[in-house]
């Protein structure tokens, strides 16, 4: 489908069985994460293929205007009102659609990870947890959650199963990790299954981190 957002794609080193949507952050591209593939170790067998979509240009408000690849503009630096929701919600339904394609495409929702870094991970927990579907799995990594107000009306009762992996950095001091653990936070007192990951590092991702990460797609895409 060529409406698609525009993605860098790991295929599968066996037969495909699984997929991993992983989104970036503000002013990154598909290429940044890309590279983290041969560094996770997963097994050739999971056949697990990775995409990793461009985020479309717009003028970020916070950067002067400035365009940028960015899942939503950011118009403040409260993060009470941070996140763009027309831009949040467009996104959503853009990476929607890579779901539904790799669902099309025969892998059952149960084999997909959405995962997301900064700007990235808003998307994934805005969109992972109100899909009607169950997926594998939600990692969201050095973010927060916009309207968490609102989860409790709009998330779905089968999105409650999905494991979520949620990881932040102690020093981060682009997304403070009070933050992650507010958005960590809501989800429990919804009955996620969510655990929580915190590194001595600034808003990146560590070795140690890349390990986890490798472990838990390892569990949470086993046949």
């Amino acid at each position: 489908m060529s409406d698609l957002l525009p993605s860098v794609v790991v295929e599968a080193k066996s037969e495909h069985r699984a997929t991993v949507i992983w989104l970036h952050g503000l002013g990154d591209s598909g290429n940044g994460f890309a590279p983290i593939v041969p560094a996770l170790n997963i097994p050739d067998e999971l056949g697990v293929k990775f995409i990793f979509p461009h985020a479309p240009n717009r003028a970020v408000t916070i950067n002067n205007g400035m365009l940028m690849r960015a899942w939503y503009d950011i118009k403040s630096m409260d993060f009470n009102s941070r996140a763009d929701m027309p831009g949040v919600l467009e996104s959503a339904e853009q990476v929607k659609a890579l779901i539904d394609a790799e669902i099309a495409s025969g892998i059952p929702a149960r084999d997909i990870v959405l995962a997301g870094f900064s700007q990235g991970g808003v998307i994934a927990y805005h969109l992972g947890l109100r899909l009607e579907e169950a997926l594998a799995g939600i990692m969201c990594l050095s973010t927060y959650m916009a309207e968490p107000e609102s989860l409790a009306k709009e998330h779905s009762q089968i999105s409650r199963i999905v494991p979520i992996m949620v990881a932040h950095g102690s020093h981060d001091d682009v997304v403070p990790v009070t933050m992650g653990k507010a958005a960590f936070a809501r989800v429990n007192e919804l009955g996620y299954n969510a655990k929580w990951h915190e590194y001595p590092m600034q808003h990146n991702v560590c070795p140690e981190e890349v390990g986890h990460i490798s472990q838990w797609l390892q569990k949470v895409l086993a046949p």
